[in-house]
């Protein structure tokens, strides 16, 4: 039990130490954290992923960087799963309705995705690209055909990210891809909090013939870090209420179709 507490107090000490250096420099590498925390790479791999979930940091590619200024945070499926709940299940239904048998859709993480794949597994005849765990295991058991990428998962998520993912993306040809996003501007397009979910979110998007846009009312003119992809790249808006004018007009430009969901529902 004493040698228990020692390596978790060290553990404690390293990853206030990390956070320190992150402060003080805005980013640190893997490398960084090997070379000047003397551990191996699967520790600084855990150290910033449980430091994800306490401290106001972005795990990159390789490291990670320090946000303490960014208002659009990176919460837990769980967390999101409870906020906005009867517009996420309204904007579900809306691109339901959009979505026909013999379709191949693409449908990235996040829970209003979650909840659309809920009504399809009562469907047939759809096929269904995910690089989401809980959406393949919703589906699980249902007449859906699922294609489930590869790569590494994300726990805040359960998005699986990374290049072997992206690879297998490449081959793929999807119909209707459904992204969730973290924010949606006129100027920033589509954004998200993660790195790595911008990456696979960009693959599917490349290999899709056509894009939604999938969010609600407290993504509209936000801004997260990094991009997933402008207004021109994509082809519809699903949401709740109608958009500000702002961005009416901006993807009025663009030809983007803007799908309100049913009040009612």
């Amino acid at each position: 039990m004493a040698d228990a507490s020692v390596s978790a107090s060290k553990g404690q000490r390293r990853r206030e130490a990390i956070l320190q250096v992150l402060k003080q420099q805005g980013r640190i590498t893997i490398q960084e954290m090997v070379e000047r925390f003397d551990c191996s790479e699967a520790t600084a791999r855990r150290d910033l992923e449980q430091m994800e979930a306490l401290y106001p940091i972005i795990r990159t590619i390789g490291g990670a960087m320090y946000d303490g200024m960014n208002t659009v945070r990176d919460i837990g499926f769980a967390e999101r799963e409870g906020l906005s709940y009867l517009e996420k299940e309204r904007i579900a239904a809306k691109a339901a309705a959009l979505i026909n048998e013999g379709d191949v859709i693409g449908l990235s993480g996040g829970t209003t995705n979650y909840l659309l794949a809920k009504l399809l597994k009562h469907r047939s005849g759809i096929t269904v690209v995910t690089n989401a765990v809980n959406i393949a295991l919703e589906l699980a058991g249902s007449e859906v055909q699922v294609v489930v990428t590869g790569g590494i998962m994300r726990h805040n998520s359960f998005e699986l990210c990374g290049p072997l993912g992206e690879g297998m993306v490449s081959h793929l040809n999807i119909g209707k891809m459904f992204i969730g996003v973290d924010g949606i501007s006129a100027a920033g397009g589509i954004t998200t909090y993660s790195e790595q979910e911008a990456q696979i979110a960009k693959a599917m998007i490349k290999r899709s013939h056509v894009t939604y846009a999938v969010f609600d009312q407290t993504k509209v003119g936000k801004t997260s870090l990094f991009s997933i992809a402008s207004l021109e790249e994509l082809q519809a808006f699903i949401t709740d209420v109608a958009v500000p004018a702002e961005l009416e007009e901006a993807a009025n430009k663009q030809g983007i179709q803007i799908h309100v969901a049913d009040q009612t529902k």
